[in-house]
């Protein structure tokens, strides 16, 4: 049996949106997840500010690095590499993240690997239920994100095959929480208030499901906006609300759309699972069905445990890891944050494959800088 200290230990930044995390892992085993987030700085302004997240994570940013080092109980001389999200995102609070990575790279003489922030949320899976089955079929919801992906290869091949053509289903909870009345972020108020609601209550619209649709894409402005219309109606009739079914049918309606254009990309494809990822897997109704249908149609489903479904630093580790025991090239020094990385582009590769392999000139820099180097 391989020493798991063989397996390559890999430290990951995330710092798409307004979170700030750090995860460790090593090979697929997770030894530390840091988060610190800055979602309470947004609440009052109803969404994520993009210049109030960067600047949390320039404050975050050190602390939470040297939180999980401590968790993990490594030094960070120990890595074999830094892996960093590098897109899609927030473009000031990607910079945050990626400047971190470099310098920590640079310092440490370790490989650096942008990776792509969607195919870290399908890696994350291999932390909680092993390794990916090849191809796999991901269904990756969250506020900025619906995305429907079939990937052979973590680390090389992501093929989108459907995506939100306007809101992303995280971005519809929000909105319609702020239209109840019931803050920010919406998602988990919704879902706790869905558990006490009649998802049948209300016919609330479905779209892109008609037989002319496209398959695999989604739309939910149709849907926040008759929802937002029925509300509205029946306060100017001066009648209450029922919060709760309103939660519970606007719920079901995006997830019952999820799930059926998932569990038909599954049988189109040939595929025999399905892995649900981002920050919307956390939705309990949503597991529920998918469990339900996936089960019906004899389909396996794998999603990670709730903290690892929202954005993390132990999922980018996780792809990190996953580019270095692939032996993938990692990426250059002028590695650059990129808002809007195509998911067809798992990480962002250097020029040379030598990379991935020595970086001779950046040890020359370690060995240089001798006791005046944080981490020697």
């Amino acid at each position: 049996m391989a020493d798991s200290r063989d397996e390559p230990l890999v430290l990951g930044i995330e710092t798409s949106c307004d979170e700030t995390g750090v995860g460790i892992v090593r090979g697929t085993t997770l030894l530390a997840d840091a988060v610190a987030s800055s979602v309470d700085e947004h609440a009052r302004f109803g969404g994520v500010v993009p210049e109030v997240a960067s600047r949390a994570h320039l404050e975050a940013m050190v602390p939470t690095i040297d939180r999980a080092l401590k968790e993990a109980g490594v030094s960070a001389r120990d890595l074999d590499g830094i892996a960093v999200t590098a897109g899609p995102g927030l473009a000031g609070a990607l910079l945050v993240g990626v400047s971190a990575a470099k310098a920590y790279a640079y310092a440490l003489g370790k490989p650096l690997y942008g990776v792509n922030h969607l195919a870290s949320h399908i890696c994350v899976d291999q932390l909680e239920h092993g390794p990916l089955p090849e191809p796999t079929m991901a269904l990756l919801v969250s506020g900025g994100h619906s995305s429907l992906l079939l990937s052979a290869d973590i680390t090389s091949d992501v093929r989108p095959l459907g995506a939100t053509i306007d809101d992303a289903a995280g971005e519809a909870f929000d909105k319609i929480a702020r239209v109840l009345d019931l803050g920010f972020p919406g998602g988990p108020v919704i879902d706790r208030y869905a558990r006490e609601g009649d998802p049948g209550a209300i016919a609330f619209p479905r779209g892109l499901t008609g037989p002319r649709d496209p398959a695999y894409d989604f739309s939910f402005s149709g849907l926040k906006t008759a929802v937002a219309r029925w509300i509205e109606a029946r306060r100017a009739a001066g009648e209450d609300v029922p919060v709760r079914d309103v939660a519970a049918s606007f719920q079901e309606a995006v997830v019952d759309v999820l799930t059926r254009k998932a569990v038909r990309a599954c049988k189109d494809e040939g595929v025999d699972h399905l892995m649900i990822g981002g920050g919307v897997a956390a939705n309990s109704r949503l597991r529920a069905l998918a469990q339900e249908r996936c089960e019906a149609a004899g389909i396996r489903l794998r999603v990670p445990r709730p903290k690892l479904c929202t954005d993390n630093g132990a999922m980018v580790a996780a792809l990190g890891a996953e580019m270095v025991a692939r032996n993938r090239s990692a990426s250059d020094w002028d590695l650059s944050a990129d808002s809007s990385l195509p998911v067809t582009d798992p990480h962002v590769p250097g020029r040379n494959h030598a990379q991935t392999h020595g970086h001779d000139h950046v040890h020359d820099h370690v060995h240089e800088l001798g006791e005046e180097n944080l981490y020697s």
